[in-house]
């Protein structure tokens, strides 16, 4: 499996893609450092852009880099390869690619520019989420590729799960909470953020911040149940074990699979 993860490494940092997924955020980030004066401002604008790009790219990457490579894969299955090491070793070359160029396109400007010790922490967990949840979303849109071979199918189901855990699924647990505001809800508000990775990635780094503006209602039940210290804990500690749902989908599809 490590020469699959190195043989997709290779192939992706020669890709036009993932440069230019580089160079913006190289773009971004000393746009942002060195222009804004204000450190905690910038960190809350990297948090904006991180939560929402980076789960988006990797589900592009992952989605892509499937429907792309049915030949290579085709050709591996061929081989005496346990079917499972084939898809898992892509997944994890496509993750540490990406994982690569978030920390070159947005680590640099963190180095270069001499950002405040005092959100050298903060920065470096900023790092950290925007490579788990590159790793999510590419797991979640290669398992989304292995159920159909049409293009425009997984194309359609990858980008809905996006934008469901991005966009939709916060709303609709807002409209949950609403409706049984007249029962206490802070238990159920507490699990379902436990449901969305980028919510608990989200909650993760304002309650690192200390930005309690920000936490909105669900992250506020968080605090107030676990505390600061055991709330950013366990929301990390959720967040690496949702590593392990796509990983379980990748390997259920792939062993049910007619290739």
């Amino acid at each position: 499996m490590g020469q699959i993860i190195l043989y997709v490494i290779r192939d992706l940092v020669r890709s036009r893609w993932t440069l230019a997924y580089t160079l913006f955020y190289l773009l971004v980030g000393f746009g942002v450092l060195l222009m804004g004066r204000d450190p905690a401002r910038a960190m809350v604008t990297f948090l904006q852009i991180v939560l929402i790009l980076t789960p988006l790219m990797g589900t592009l990457f992952g989605i892509m880099y499937y429907y792309a490579t049915r030949d290579f894969q085709e050709l591996l299955l061929a081989q005496p390869l346990p079917r499972t090491h084939v898809l898992l070793g892509q997944w994890v070359g496509i993750a540490l690619s990406l994982g690569v160029s978030l920390l070159v396109g947005l680590g640099t400007p963190f180095v270069v520019s001499g950002f405040g010790v005092g959100y050298s922490l903060v920065a470096a967990t900023l790092l950290g989420v925007g490579m788990l949840l590159g790793a999510i979303f590419a797991g979640l849109a290669l398992s989304m590729g292995l159920l159909t071979d049409h293009r425009i199918q997984g194309f359609g189901m990858a980008l809905i799960l996006w934008l469901f855990l991005a966009v939709v699924y916060d709303g609709l647990v807002l409209a949950l909470l609403m409706i049984l505001r007249d029962y206490p809800v802070e238990k159920l508000a507490l699990v379902l953020t436990f449901l969305n990775p980028i919510d608990l990635a989200r909650i993760l780094l304002i309650m690192q911040m200390d930005v309690s503006a920000l936490l909105g209602y669900t992250g506020a039940v968080f605090r107030e149940f676990l505390g600061a210290s055991r709330g950013m804990v366990a929301s990390a500690g959720a967040l690496v074990l949702w590593l392990a749902i796509p990983a379980i989908l990748i390997v259920w599809r792939v062993r049910r699979r007619d290739f």
